[in-house]
């Protein structure tokens, strides 16, 4: 028998579903908790692994179609981080940027006040109003000895 997380509080993924009229099955709910507990950005694999720990029911293709459906709904974003795979995180209200770790594939998230002064001041200089935009670092942690 399938078993579904044990909360009588909406997530804000939910919440955000409900708001569009979107119909949440128990799957979609399952779904949907484990990317509110997410604390890093899982790929379709890692959501369908945390997903069927649940509800072994739960199947591959339904955690691809509900993704898409869920960032089609302005729900999540997917980012192509670099390794060939989708990784997913819930949409934001505060805007933040990303630093890749290719050796680990962790992602830290991360604000720059001055970063973003610079990509206003360069498109301006360029003759442009920035609408938008998204940054991602890819490195290598430094060795203790290589600062």
């Amino acid at each position: 028998m399938s078993e579904e997380p044990k909360s009588d509080t909406a997530t804000h993924i939910e919440q955000l579903c409900a708001e569009k009229g979107m119909r949440m099955t128990g799957q979609r709910r399952v779904i949907a908790r484990v990317l509110s507990e997410a604390k890093d950005h899982p790929d379709v694999e890692e959501v369908y692994r945390r997903a069927n720990a649940v509800d072994r029911h739960i199947s591959l293709s339904t955690v691809y179609r509900t993704l898409k459906l869920f960032a089609v709904n302005g729900i999540l974003e997917r980012h192509d981080f670099g390794a060939g795979r989708g990784r997913y995180e819930e949409v934001s209200g505060a805007h933040h940027d990303h630093l890749i770790d290719i050796e680990t594939g962790r992602v830290i998230e991360f604000q720059s006040e001055e970063i973003e002064r610079l990509q206003e001041r360069i498109a301006r200089e360029l003759g442009f109003r920035l609408v938008g935009h998204k940054l991602e670092l890819h490195g290598v942690r430094l060795k203790p000895d290589r600062k």
